[in-house]
């Protein structure tokens, strides 16, 4: 990485961690896998190779999309070391199969620190805030970043954990109002706006060319409880496909997060797979895309249904002159618009409206009336910035702390030798 005040030969060292860490690493030369981890044939702790930053995931196969989402910015970056850290085998299984990046398995906490250590690393990044994170922050070589996995106005976004980090990268000024909202005693200074480096990404586009309009229906999952269950799948599913299947010269695409059709709440789960028989009962040019990735869907998409998640946003940026139909599964105006501020930019589709669904997606097809506040949704979203510009404040600022953290490790260790 260029432009960084240390390198890791030269880096300063926390002396018990460091030595705690070396002893561990010893151990009579014994392999990593001796520690109960998992690495390439031939890899050793004393062969660990310097690296820049450590890309760390915690969690099970059911969570890897919010990591897999960061594979590319990371893998696009040829200047950079990154290797992948994650503590669960059937995870680290699956990614050895989806990226070129160097992954390491390392479920033992003592391993980990001593890898941290070898390895170098001068920044953690973290896509979520799994309870294993604390334990990787207790590494104190390295800089600690928070980047999520998306950006959306979901209660979860906003955590007070958010507090342990040195920084939380978020898109923009939404988000930095978020946490303002949100979280007591919070340094705001923290925040730092990069955009969302995924839009930048070229994604194939896996549908088949058409002279249809294509209406996308893009619902989220129910969460991990009722404060974060923002799915329309229940609700409102099969009537949102059945009013757009019915629409003369259009294709219904069906994209729906991940996680829906893993469901065990009986509603979400019995509606998905009506939605999915409907489509396969029409035939013709919609589809059901279960593995596609979503980013390559929106840039095709006229009119996006969609939930309060990170895909509405996402679609936001992608396609401003797309309207989008945002579902509110709590039927509370008031609180939308305080929770949800890309709502004043969207037709609501709730309780009291889902019975017009037909009209409301005719009347967005042929009359398009939130244009100017998409357009102005989309600056406080995700800054003015232009298509590419994410990617290169994201490095630019995950540099700029890099730098600012090693000087800071420096002088805490003249600090050190001067009072020793």
């Amino acid at each position: 990485m260029q432009h960084v005040a240390t390198t890791s030969k030269d880096r300063p060292k926390n002396s018990s961690v460091s030595l705690y860490a070396k002893r561990i690493a010893r151990g009579l030369s014994r392999r990593i896998k001796d520690f109960g981890a998992v690495e390439p044939e031939g890899f050793e702790m004393d062969n660990i190779p310097d690296a820049d930053i450590a890309l760390y995931f915690p969690d099970q196969p059911a969570k890897l999309y919010q990591l897999t989402q960061w594979l590319p910015v990371f893998e696009n970056k040829k200047d950079v070391t990154t290797i992948v850290v994650v503590r669960n085998i059937e995870t680290y299984q699956q990614l050895l199969t989806m990226t070129n990046l160097q992954v390491l398995l390392v479920p033992k906490y003592e391993v980990l620190m001593a890898l941290y250590d070898r390895a170098s690393f001068h920044a953690v990044v973290y896509v979520n805030n799994g309870w294993t994170n604390f334990q990787s922050l207790s590494f104190q070589q390295a800089v600690h970043i928070h980047v999520n996995h998306g950006e959306s106005d979901k209660i979860c976004m906003v955590s007070n954990q958010a507090k342990a980090y040195d920084k939380v990268f978020v898109a923009g000024q939404a988000a930095i109002d978020r946490h303002s909202a949100a979280i007591a005693w919070f340094d705001l200074s923290h925040l730092v706006p990069v955009g969302r480096p995924q839009l930048d990404l070229t994604v194939s586009n896996p549908l088949s060319a058409t002279n249809l309009v294509t209406i996308t229906y893009a619902p989220t999952w129910e969460g991990e409880d009722d404060a974060n269950n923002y799915t329309s799948v229940d609700l409102y599913g099969p009537q949102i496909a059945r009013a757009a299947l019915a629409i003369p010269g259009a294709r219904f695409v069906y994209k729906p997060h991940p996680r829906v059709s893993l469901s065990d709440d009986p509603k979400v789960h019995g509606n998905h797979n009506e939605i999915v028989t409907m489509i396969k009962n029409a035939g013709g040019e919609h589809a059901y895309l279960p593995d596609a990735n979503i980013l390559g869907v929106l840039p095709e998409t006229n009119v996006l249904i969609s939930d309060v998640s990170s895909v509405t946003l996402d679609h936001l940026y992608l396609a401003p002159d797309s309207p989008i139909l945002l579902t509110d599964r709590r039927s509370d105006r008031d609180q939308l618009l305080a929770d949800s501020p890309v709502a004043t930019a969207c037709d609501v589709i709730d309780a009291e409206s889902i019975g017009n669904i037909s009209e409301i997606l005719h009347s967005a097809l042929n009359s398009d009336s939130h244009g100017s506040e998409r357009s102005a949704m989309r600056s406080y979203y995700f800054g003015n910035g232009s298509h590419g510009s994410s990617t290169q404040r994201f490095w630019n600022e995950l540099e700029r702390a890099i730098t600012e953290h090693d000087v800071a490790l420096q002088s805490l260790q003249r600090v050190r030798q001067f009072t020793d």
